[in-house]
């Protein structure tokens, strides 16, 4: 999906089209949050003052990179969510057994639909790590690009979770949608915190 130049993604996102919605743009979201991490880290390494930090450095860089492939692909998997749950909207109701089957259909593609946000949420909190160990060791002429990483990371989880909630308050098996729901809440207030830790830090070193 992120083959797409930015404005042909926009250019979608704004029209008709029922996909890519609010999950795909909070993935591609989280991928532009923790790519400027990944930013951080390419300007931190090789430099002599940051020599300690190299081996850890590295491999937040290659953590980072594998996020935003998997950002990418959330994006097309949300879109891909969606679309069943579209088309069992549509599915006839005039008799009481085509309701049933619509209702079964409805339910099972609610389960999908929202446990694709709920993997982007808890890819921008493992996102929100990254940038926090970046916030830490990373260059310090770098340091506004974590907290902004941070920042725009919090929007996505933010953004991701809208999405999880808007298909479990349709979810009628109460223990699934306990189960999506205790699970959602744990993630956001982990990735609050985070973010907000890592934003207080950099906005203390920016003054």
């Amino acid at each position: 999906m992120l083959n797409r130049t930015c404005r042909e993604f926009i250019d979608v996102l704004a029209s008709r089209e029922p996909v890519p919605g609010g999950g795909g743009a909070s993935a591609l979201t989280g991928a532009i949050g923790i790519a400027l991490g990944a930013m951080v880290g390419e300007l931190t390494v090789g430099k002599e003052k940051y020599a300690e930090h190299e081996a850890e450095i590295s491999n937040l860089i290659f953590r980072s990179q594998e996020l935003i492939q998997q950002f990418d692909e959330l994006v097309t998997k949300d879109a891909e969510a969606f679309l069943p749950l579209a088309e069992a909207y549509k599915m006839p109701k005039s008799t009481p057994e085509e309701s049933e089957a619509r209702e079964q259909a409805v339910q099972a593609a609610l389960v999908a639909a929202a446990e694709v946000p709920l993997e982007i949420a808890e890819n921008c909190v493992k996102a929100l790590r990254i940038l926090d160990s970046f916030s830490l060791i990373g260059s310090r002429m770098a340091v506004s690009d974590a907290g902004t990483g941070a920042a725009i990371c919090l929007a996505a989880l933010k953004g991701a979770r809208l999405n999880v909630l808007v298909n479990l308050q349709l979810m009628k098996d109460k223990e699934k949608r306990k189960e999506l729901s205790d699970k959602l809440d744990a993630i956001t207030d982990t990735g609050i915190h985070l973010a907000d830790i890592t934003y207080a830090r950099v906005e203390k070193a920016c003054s």
